[in-house]
């Protein structure tokens, strides 16, 4: 959940970290913290607080000198955010400065033993025992640093992604990754390492994604050196050459990176369909279906796997998947799956979607699904991400980078993918008449119109935002497609402008939440054309005969619900199956100006992370 950034070369590092730090601040923003040498000494600055925060006490309190640093953000885990607890921390010596994202579990029990031997600690976290395991290994074993760490992460428990500095060997950085995720920028003569590759975008293309139980000594002057962490077996780089650009993760004009990436979508989905989709030709061509064909064709069932946003695009794949290509569909939340002794057999297909492909509780059901025998494939948008590597195939979203926490386009490339699947498996499998098939083609292909349509709502939702921003608790209805759109507008609105707010299947209402209802309850419904339209109408009926207030989501023309309800905001008519993708739109603007109203950080609400990598 944390950001780590580090540098080595030739450039003075302090603004390349602090940079990097900005542009990893959606990983955790509550504590922030700078270590650079200056060729002699270790300066080190941190504070709870935000990356301009830190930047304003070092610039006042450190020499900010030195081709050699690392930064860390922080999303708290053990001990609260203050200074103290801030990353990096020293080693007892001083000699030793370490970076960490993520858990080390056992780190209770090594803590006593190295208080036994001498050791003491300032801070609450788990990190500053892995350094002090790191100097005692090193002094035990008198073994250079790179050997010490790889005996201590053979002691440890849990997950991690360090970057460890010794000021004995000031020409070397010292990385390891468990479950968490590291990126080497290669330079020329430098190198850059990051949670991503967001922070060394500009100065190179070229990176390495560290596998699981691998570490690396970064040496200036020397080719990267990989190994295994258990065995010392060596390992090879492989360099990935990166398509990032520096425009993609700049705000561009807009107040907000959620703004932007919400106006992306029709560029994203476009982008996500693009050399996949040919519907004057009646063709879908993903490479992950076509060398595995017969693996999803086979299928007794597909297991989707995913947590949060991804999990609600999961849910509109279950509809798609079943409706479309009749194949039973099960979705999971990867969290509780993993735990839940599934019962997974090798006729099984599982999907795995994740924005980041750093999810842990997503990864960790993944290696279930390996180990009993499944089929796994992934869907995600971060290329060389843990899950792209981890699954037996995948296909990518190319949303793009998606900095801000509340997610947007991810929800909508996703489900882009995941429909493009269900439409190839329903042609192959004989659901879907040549008429049929090219009618699905052609309309997904007028999507990225409809979405800068649809768009057009933004001064209309601005309006209506401002009548509910003071609202304390709302609801949001929707039915079959449209019932987890519902869910995913609730869950907006809670994480960047901390109302509550549920959502709901529309008929369920009246077996506990109308009980909710009065004049002060906006009731948020989603009540299209297409589909279980005049169900939806009698829903909103015993809505307004309760006095609750109706903001409903309609087709463009719809007479019936206008009549009904409070504000309507349109958006245009598409098939029923596609409509999520319309629908989202408004209620993601709405979330967007009610926490902008509200005075909230839209970008880094309180308390979340972009990047779940941690249980």
């Amino acid at each position: 959940m944390c950001g780590i950034v580090g540098y080595i070369g030739h450039r003075d590092a302090y603004p390349i970290i602090i940079k990097g730090l900005r542009r990893l601040e959606y990983r955790g923003y509550d504590s922030a913290g700078i270590a650079l040498y200056d060729g002699e000494d270790i300066n080190l600055s941190k504070t709870k607080g935000k990356v301009e925060d830190l930047k304003k006490k070092a610039d006042k309190s450190i020499s900010t000198s030195g081709a050699l640093g690392m930064g860390h953000t922080r999303w708290a885990t053990h001990g609260v955010p203050n200074d103290v607890n801030s990353h990096p921390h020293y080693s007892n010596s001083g000699n030793l400065v370490i970076i960490h994202n993520g858990i080390i579990e056992n780190y209770e029990s090594i803590k006593k033993e190295l208080i036994k031997r001498g050791y003491t600690f300032q801070s609450d976290t788990d990190t500053e025992v892995l350094v002090n395991l790191i100097e005692e290994v090193k002094k035990q074993e008198d073994v250079k640093l790179g050997k010490a760490v790889q005996i201590a992460l053979n002691e440890v428990v849990g997950a991690y992604a360090i970057a460890v500095f010794d000021k004995q060997k000031p020409d070397e950085i010292v990385v390891a990754k468990l479950g968490s995720p590291l990126a080497i920028g290669i330079g020329e003569n430098e190198y850059f390492i990051a949670s991503d590759a967001s922070p060394f975008i500009e100065y190179t293309n070229n990176a390495v994604y560290l596998e699981d139980e691998e570490m690396a000594i970064v040496r200036l002057g020397k080719e990267i050196k990989l190994r295994k962490i258990k065995d010392d077996a060596i390992a090879y780089p492989n360099i990935l050459e990166l398509k990032m650009n520096i425009e993609q993760i700049e705000k561009g004009g807009y107040d907000h990176f959620m703004l932007k990436e919400i106006y992306e979508q029709p560029r994203a989905i476009l982008d996500t369909y693009r050399g996949r989709l040919r519907a004057d030709q009646g063709i879908i061509k993903m490479a992950g279906i076509d060398e595995h064909l017969e693996k999803f064709m086979n299928a007794n069932r597909i297991i989707i796997v995913a947590c949060g946003t991804s999990w609600h695009a999961g849910l509109v794949a279950e509809y798609i998947f079943e409706d479309l290509a009749r194949v039973p569909v099960e979705v999971e939340y990867a969290s509780e799956f993993r735990y839940r002794n599934p019962v997974i057999t090798n006729k099984d297909v599982l999907i795995a979607i994740s924005q980041s492909g750093e999810t842990a509780d997503t990864l960790a059901a993944i290696k279930l699904a390996k180990e009993k025998g499944a089929f796994v494939f992934g869907v995600c948008n971060v290329v060389g991400s843990s899950i792209a590597r981890e699954t037996d195939a995948g296909a990518y979203t190319h949303a793009g980078p998606e900095i801000g926490v509340a997610s947007t386009k991810a929800f909508t490339t996703q489900i882009t993918v995941l429909t493009l699947i269900a439409l190839k498996l329903a042609k192959e499998k004989g659901e879907f008449s040549e008429s049929k098939f090219h009618e699905f083609l052609t309309e997904l292909e007028t999507i990225p119109a409809k979405v800068e349509k649809a768009l057009e709502s933004n001064p209309l939702v601005e309006i209506i935002s401002d009548v509910y921003k003071d609202a304390t608790n709302c609801l949001y209805l929707g039915r079959g497609y449209n019932f987890p759109v519902a869910l995913e507008g609730a869950l907006k609105l809670k994480e960047i402008s901390y109302i509550h707010a549920e959502g709901y299947p529309a008929a369920e209402m009246k077996h506990g939440p109308i009980a909710l209802i009065d004049d002060q309850m906006p009731v948020f419904v989603i009540a299209t054309k297409k589909g279980h339209y005049e169900k939806v109408v009698s829903n909103i009926q015993e809505i307004k005969s309760r006095k609750g207030k109706i903001i409903a989501i309609v087709t463009e023309g719809d007479e019936q619900v206008t009549e009904l309800a409070d504000h309507v905001i349109e958006v245009p008519e598409t098939l029923e199956s596609l409509s999520p993708l319309l629908t989202t739109i408004p209620l993601q603007l709405l979330s967007y100006h009610i926490a902008v109203m509200r005075g909230c950080n839209v970008d880094q609400p309180r308390n979340l992370a972009k990047s779940v990598t941690v249980e």
